[in-house]
């Protein structure tokens, strides 16, 4: 295009004004050159170096002709990058300017007016188809990446495991009735399906061979249980109803396993780094809960870290708890065959190197895995790190081992101490206090009864004759006074062992007296 009237450009806040209608703009520019794509993908390419600031081919060979005629003049460009391309190859004047954006922008806007022979719809075609060329070439699309596909079949595997466990429970607890001692003896499930599929009724398990099902060993077990089983009589129809169960479940098994690998397959060709790092089954599960692997690659590692714990964190966000340390992260190899010490240090690691090779495998180029390679290499020397670290110096560098001290017992002999024994309850300090007077004054009482007992026996032996009710009064007085008595030193037990045999004589003598 052509500028016509130039004065009316320095105007730069105005400019939008020309540009109202398709006259006010035949009057401001001029078509003076068009030329026209073959195809969508000459377009494409024309497009992308434009984006790029680089000179396709096209454009070159159509400034080459505008350079051999008017070479004096300049050329209004809108991107500065591109100008400078031009200037250097052609030695073509370039201007780059606010005033030369409102050109464009108003040129955008009138478009169909100033290019005759285009109808809008055609036009309207052409700009969609060109926008989705342009836009999966600046993601670098590639239809082999459609992560569509392993959404719907990590999906649609977690739905099939269910089915097969409802299934097999069912199947174990049908057949069960009739032989319930081969559950016990044979474990897995597909075999237990393939061997009731095989032979049916028990009572055929002497005559059958299912060597190539079971080991010779359970196979034995197996037909001697049947001759003693304790199950029940079922008839024909039952059998044939659990047979054609069985057959659903060898099949869907069949069905998961294909569907395994052809995941498998995907992962690999979509995110083999994302595969190597963390698996095929738990990175389908994290792109399954993105969405897709772009947004997955638009989340931060501390995001990847916890995907799939979002209920668990909300809560203890609310209660002010500890937020969980891992997620769907939590299945992958790394951090299953850690210690549960190192589990939160490790997954956090995990999920760093892992967002980096979902960035790469979504954004990249190459399609390689040698980046998951080596950042699984990096994770797992950290774990050994971690592990060892038990049996390294604390303080230092920390890269030394430990040195092993010789081991010197030094146990003490301790003497039991009875009184821990005891079950009553702890007495207060005033009241130990009190007990002690106590004892310390019966003890003292003890004595002075020794002492009148004695004098008591002296005037026996002189015949004067001493009644019991003296000696009771002689108690109560001496009970009385047992705040004044002074504190006299505890007798030997032989000299007490000696006072009883005495008081014993004196009972003998007072009642032969009476």
């Amino acid at each position: 295009l052509q500028v016509l009237n130039e004065k009316k450009l320095q105007e730069v806040d105005s400019l939008w004004k020309e540009f109202e209608t398709p006259e006010k703009a035949n009057k401001i520019v001029k078509l003076k050159h068009f030329e026209k794509f073959q195809d969508t993908t000459e377009a494409l390419a024309a497009s992308t170096a434009l984006v790029e600031g680089k000179l396709s081919k096209n454009l070159k060979k159509i400034l080459k002709k505008i350079v051999a005629k008017d070479a004096h003049e300049q050329l209004a460009v809108a991107d500065a990058k591109l100008g400078g391309v031009i200037k250097d190859k052609l030695n073509l004047s370039c201007i780059h300017s606010p005033m030369v954006t409102e050109l464009m922008r108003g040129i955008r806007s009138q478009i169909e007016g100033l290019i005759t022979g285009l109808p809008s719809r055609e036009m309207a075609a052409m700009c969609l188809g060109l926008a989705h060329s342009l836009s999966r070439y600046k993601l670098k699309f590639s239809p082999d990446k459609v992560d569509t596909m392993i959404v719907q079949a990590i999906s649609l595997l977690d739905d099939l495991d269910k089915e097969l466990n409802n299934y097999i429970m069912r199947c174990r607890e049908w057949y069960g009735w009739h032989f319930p001692e081969l559950g016990k003896i044979i474990t897995d499930n597909l075999t237990y399906c393939k061997c009731v599929r095989k032979v049916g009724d028990r009572r055929n398990f002497a005559a059958s061979d299912v060597s190539d099902i079971l080991s010779e060993e359970i196979e034995e077990d197996v037909k001697a249980a049947a001759e003693i089983s304790m199950g029940t009589e079922v008839s024909e129809e039952d059998i044939n109803n659990i047979i054609h169960l069985c057959d659903q479940v060898i099949e869907i098994s069949e069905y998961r396993t294909q569907l395994y690998d052809y995941l498998k397959n995907r992962m690999m060709a979509i995110a083999p780094n994302l595969t190597v790092m963390v698996g095929e089954l738990v990175g389908a599960r994290l792109i399954a809960h993105a969405g897709s692997l772009l947004n997955l690659a638009k989340h931060p590692a501390s995001t990847v870290q916890i995907l799939g714990a979002e209920k668990a964190l909300f809560r203890a966000l609310k209660t002010k708890r500890d937020t969980p340390k891992f997620g769907l992260i939590y299945h992958a190899s790394l951090v299953g065959q850690t210690t549960a010490k190192n589990k939160g240090k490790i997954s956090r690691m995990l999920a760093a190197k892992t967002a980096l090779t979902i960035r790469y495998d979504a954004l990249g180029e190459d399609t390689s895995a040698e980046m998951g390679a080596e950042n699984r290499l990096k994770v797992e020397t950290r774990l050994r790190h971690l592990e060892e670290r038990g049996i390294r110096r604390i303080s230092g560098t920390g890269k030394a081992l430990a040195r092993a001290d010789k081991y010197q017992n030094k146990s003490e002999v301790k003497i039991y101490d009875p009184s821990g024994d005891s079950t009553l309850p702890a007495a207060s300090k005033k009241r130990k206090i009190q007990e002690v007077e106590e004892q310390e004054a019966g003890v003292a009482v003890k004595a002075k009864k020794v002492k009148t007992e004695v004098k008591e026996e002296t005037n026996v032996e002189e015949g004067e004759p001493v009644k019991k009710k003296k000696k009771k009064k002689e108690k109560k007085k001496q009970a009385e006074d047992e705040g004044a008595l002074t504190e006299e030193p505890p007798m030997s037990p032989t000299v007490e062992n000696a006072e009883k045999k005495k008081k014993k004589k004196k009972k003998m003598k007072d009642e032969d007296e009476d």
